[in-house]
């Protein structure tokens, strides 16, 4: 009887672990199928914009902003988001308070989280969104700084 005890916990126990991580991959695919987020240093990313004539896109965020995580879970990931950003724009978060973060948010002044840049390859911001921002609007202000020179 002890052993079919435990038999039992052991089937819980896999079907939780199983459970676990199927979601995990349902969360990983729909970040693979969203925007593509690029990584590197600022100065190399500078540099990748000037050289591939593209706007940087900047997503200033920090881990503890609600509405960030928002933008991450339900505008990011869109389908309609993702064919607009990928391959127009180079993607970019950066977490403000770490890393290069901090020098970042005193070079382009940051009144509130999330803080959205459209940034040239010289570093200048073209456009800059504050807070929360729906799939459509994010999608039409991305559409108007493209009809411009990036750089």
């Amino acid at each position: 009887m002890k052993n079919l005890k435990n038999l039992g916990f052991a089937i819980v126990a896999l079907m939780l672990a199983m459970s676990v991580a199927i979601a995990g991959e349902g969360d990983k695919k729909a970040a693979e199928k969203g925007i593509q987020f690029t990584e590197g240093s600022w100065s190399s990313l500078l540099k990748k914009a000037k050289k591939e004539n593209k706007l940087i896109f900047l997503d200033a965020y920090t881990t503890w902003c609600g509405p960030c995580k928002q933008l991450q879970k339900n505008v990011f990931t869109r389908d309609d988001v993702a064919a607009t950003f990928n391959g127009n724009f180079i993607n970019v978060k950066i977490d403000m308070e770490s890393g290069e973060g901090p020098s970042l948010a005193r070079r382009y002044p940051i009144e509130g989280y999330p803080t959205l840049f459209f940034i040239n390859g010289k570093g200048k911001v073209v456009k800059q969104l504050l807070g929360y921002q729906q799939p459509q609007d994010l999608i039409k202000a991305a559409k108007s700084v493209q009809k411009g020179p990036a750089i």
